[in-house]
């Protein structure tokens, strides 16, 4: 394939070294010999590291330990973790248990990330009896089909990356490794791809193998070539699709240097913020807690869930959202509100039932008639009869620390750790140590493209200055 001579200056500085692959490769083939030689599973090397499409500085080794399919799931976890922690034990203290559909162990080896996964021996994609099952077919498909274009899967990877879509977890919702590769292989490279991708809009659809056995109504779909009933591209949400297409036309229409290497976070000090927040005249509520101690897969989901939650109860109270987001850090998570106003008035109007309904227009009659609570009322208001009445919550801080929180509908493990405890900020309080990153995107929050864009507005300012 052809490269432009600045796509050629990048591949020269993202292929990994013979170095890396080597320390990568004498590692695995360690690890590997230990789980052969136990006599209980066999041993795999997968991911970006074992097809060579890992971008240079990558230190991710993923090694499965291939069990037999007659073993229960508990055996699996329980003779996967032992193997794993044995074979670890024997390069380093640095071990850590995580889980995923079933625990698995991660180590820090000589620098190198190693994760030590259980899985079936199945013979067939098709029949996966635990997700991680597949990784092995992905592994084999891409590794005998990759051939050449391994530069085009680094440049598309890259690309990605700086445009802040990379990444199938549960807080990015981008683009996967694999859905990189696939994609590179489909298209044939990177330029068809970016070409093909510029003209596209939410409902891609892709079947490589065109052997598809189940219908998807994701914003993209990318059938997967080992498994005819998954969606490669499940994870990609609606606006990440779309700002992959918008950086794909942004690069087509002007490439720069900043479509590889992603704008710097602008971290905001405190006095930026204050001027910010003073500036929009919003208001601004926090809530930090305890990270349940499960992996991001698990619990993002749980936070964006429980952000929703939160948002309905603070409408249901009459409080006006403009923004919410949320954000998880190793020990502490954040929900984060802005609000139009964080104060509401004393009065607050309750609908009651329709004049037309004798009966419950007769009881919510008697209820208000005799209450000394009421500011007006009751009274007929768009054919229903209506009251007037005493705010419970006027300040939105004080719902969110009320018990109201815990019996809304929180994710389980998000739940289980704010009932242990949960702490309500507001205004400046809420730039709190660790989240700076997250507030000061929050409050410069931008599209791929516009970041480019500006970066390359700075740049030639730079370039003026030193003229």
């Amino acid at each position: 394939m052809t490269f432009s001579e600045l796509e050629q200056a990048v591949l020269g500085e993202i292929r990994p070294t013979r170095e890396e692959l080597e320390q990568m490769y004498s590692l695995a083939e360690k690890i590997i010999a230990g789980i052969r030689s136990s006599g209980k599973a066999e041993g795999m090397m997968v991911g970006s590291v074992a097809r060579k499409t890992c971008v240079h500085g990558d230190r991710d080794l993923d090694i499965f330990m291939l069990f037999d399919p007659a073993l229960s799931r508990e055996d699996l976890e329980h003779e996967g973790l032992a193997l794993a922690r044995r074979i670890a034990s024997g390069y380093t203290d640095i071990i850590r248990e995580k889980y995923a559909e079933h625990p698995y162990l991660n180590a820090t080896i000589d620098g190198i990330d190693v994760d030590l996964v259980p899985c079936y021996r199945v013979m067939q994609a098709t029949g996966i009896q635990s997700a991680v099952d597949r990784t092995p077919f992905h592994n084999r498909y891409v590794s005998s089909r990759i051939g050449s274009l391994t530069d085009e899967v680094l440049l598309l990877k890259q690309f990605v990356k700086a445009g802040g879509v990379y990444g199938s977890d549960q807080m990015t919702e981008g683009f996967a490794g694999y859905l990189c590769e696939l994609l590179i292989l489909y298209f044939g490279g990177f330029h068809a791809l970016i070409e093909e991708a510029a003209s596209w809009k939410p409902g891609v659809y892709l079947d490589i193998e065109r052997h598809a056995a189940k219908v998807f109504d994701d914003p993209m779909v990318v059938i997967d070539p080992v498994d005819p009933c998954r969606n490669v591209s499940a994870s990609v949400s609606g606006t990440r699709l779309l700002e992959f297409i918008e950086l794909c036309q942004g690069y087509l229409a002007s490439p720069s240097p900043w479509f590889f290497y992603r704008p710097p976070i602008c971290i905001l000090t405190r006095e930026e913020v204050q001027s910010l927040l003073s500036g929009r005249e919003s208001a601004f509520i926090a809530m930090t807690f305890r990270t349940p101690p499960y992996i991001e897969d698990i619990v993002v989901p749980q936070l964006r869930k429980s952000l929703q939650s939160l948002a309905d109860l603070l409408r249901r109270h009459e409080f006006v959202i403009a923004r919410a987001d949320t954000w998880m850090l190793e020990d502490r998570c954040m929900l984060l509100f802005e609000l139009l106003v964080d104060t509401l008035p004393a009065v607050r109007y309750h609908a009651g039932p329709p004049v037309t309904t004798p009966v419950n227009a007769s009881r919510f009659l008697e209820k208000y008639i005799r209450s000394d609570q009421v500011f007006a009322g009751p009274y007929i208001r768009d054919g229903r009869y209506g009251v007037e009445l005493p705010r419970r919550f006027r300040r939105a801080a004080d719902l969110l620390a009320s018990p109201e929180v815990l019996a809304t509908a929180l994710g389980k493990q998000v739940k289980y750790a704010m009932s242990e405890e949960y702490h309500v900020y507001c205004g400046m309080d809420c730039w709190q140590e660790g989240f700076q990153p997250f507030i000061s995107e929050f409050l410069q929050k931008s599209s791929p493209l516009v970041r480019i864009r500006r970066a390359e507005v700075r740049s030639r300012y730079t370039l003026l200055e030193t003229i």
